[in-house]
């Protein structure tokens, strides 16, 4: 049987997707090389070998336009049928493409791993819009991952933290990331990432947003660094109107549409940053190098865990850290009783890059604070996570 279907004169396109599917998806490929498309879906599914597939991807070659109009048709006409065009993620098209219903972008020189993830997650959204009645099942294997990043103190890099993790995972799955800014009163998000969104938070919790993700989608503004963001409203105001009910649907809808979620969230524990932290699959805590941040962090773990709402995969960070200042990372797991997981030093390079609003991993460099980084975002790496999940958090500190 032929889940997938590629449109395209490149032979070479053809072979990294076949060694895709080979790669651990069921079912095979049926290849047309050719760069014209049919005008109509049935008289593509008239020459297949099994009817409608799940997945139809058209490659490089083809014409932009005509790839756009067949989407637009089989959005309408077939809409659980995932359409993924290789293009390059240029902001313009992607938010033609997001209109005509495709459901991913892939570059034409992507690697067979990258094919594999953005095919794996299509034929997903296929099984969850074809699937019959049946009694309810618990679906969380279908979903991407939801990272929340927090800190009961301010002014600890937080946000900064988040930016980089978004720009990291967007070069692990492309336009497969999205970082929401739920510090809504002050969030910093947009300027982080140099942006002037059209659309806000406020927007994605619509009624017609939360009803249908193309709608919620629309509403994602496109980052250079091949992710998405939705950020905070400009108006602290705005964000009395938003309510913690609306926020974990907003994270539903984003986790079954993306492999990565990143959240940031306000200092502290408000009501809407505890109710994002019941959606996180991971935590991302941040503290600085100084004792007010670590005595936060320490009150912040022991109310959440009489909560009884701290998530297993749990990432502490120690930001902006200096040997120099008093403090050791010993006496911070100390006082915390859980060990750092990733120390990032004290950077002149990332608060320029900071004032710039260009993540210092969008704009790679050499500086020491980038190799901490990179391990933070390896730690989400799907390769990297198998191996270790069982034993992220077996070392206890004494």
């Amino acid at each position: 049987m032929s889940r997938f279907v590629l449109i395209t004169p490149d032979v070479d396109f053809d072979a990294r997707l076949r060694q895709a599917v080979a790669g651990g998806l069921q079912g095979g490929v049926q290849t047309f090389f050719t760069n014209m498309l049919p005008p109509d879906p049935f008289e593509l599914f008239s020459h297949l070998d099994h009817g409608q597939p799940e997945v139809l991807v058209l490659g490089p070659e083809v014409p932009i336009d005509d790839a756009l109009r067949l989407a637009t048709v089989i959005s309408v006409r077939f809409p659980e049928l995932s359409v993924i065009i290789s293009a390059e993620p240029d902001p313009n098209f992607l938010i033609q493409a997001m209109r005509a219903g495709v459901r991913d972008i892939i570059s034409p020189d992507s690697d067979s791993a990258q094919m594999r993830v953005l095919l794996e997650r299509a034929s997903q959204t296929f099984a969850s819009r074809h699937r019959t009645p049946t009694p309810l099942q618990p679906a969380e294997s279908n979903k991407g991952l939801v990272i929340g990043v927090f800190s009961p103190k301010g002014g600890v890099g937080k946000t900064t933290i988040a930016t980089n993790i978004a720009i990291g995972l967007g070069k692990v799955a492309p336009m497969s990331v999205v970082i929401v800014d739920l510090d809504l009163q002050f969030g910093d998000v947009a300027s982080g990432l140099y942006l002037d969104p059209e659309h806000t938070v406020t927007d994605a919790v619509s009624p017609a947003a939360s009803m249908d993700s193309l709608v919620l989608k629309a509403f994602l503004t496109v980052h250079p660094g091949s992710i998405y963001a939705l950020c905070a409203p400009p108006s602290p105001i705005d964000a009395d109107e938003i309510t913690p009910e609306q926020v974990r649907r907003l994270l539903e809808q984003l986790s079954a549409q993306f492999q990565y979620v990143v959240v940031d969230t306000a200092p502290g524990l408000p009501e809407i940053g505890l109710a994002a932290m019941e959606k996180c699959t991971d935590v991302v805590w941040v503290s600085a190098m100084d004792i007010p941040s670590v005595r936060g962090l320490r009150s912040g773990l022991e109310i959440l865990r009489q909560l009884d709402i701290l998530p297993e995969s749990r990432h502490v960070v120690l930001n902006m850290a200096d040997p120099k200042i008093g403090l050791t990372v010993q006496d911070l797991e100390s006082t915390i009783g859980a060990p750092v997981d990733v120390s990032i030093p004290r950077s002149r390079a990332v608060a320029l890059s900071t004032n710039r609003g260009i993540p210092v991993l969008q704009d790679p460099q050499k500086d020491p604070a980038t190799k901490g980084l990179n391990q933070l975002v390896e730690r989400f790496n799907p390769a990297r996570r198998e191996k270790t999940q069982r034993r992220l958090h077996r070392r206890v500190v004494v």
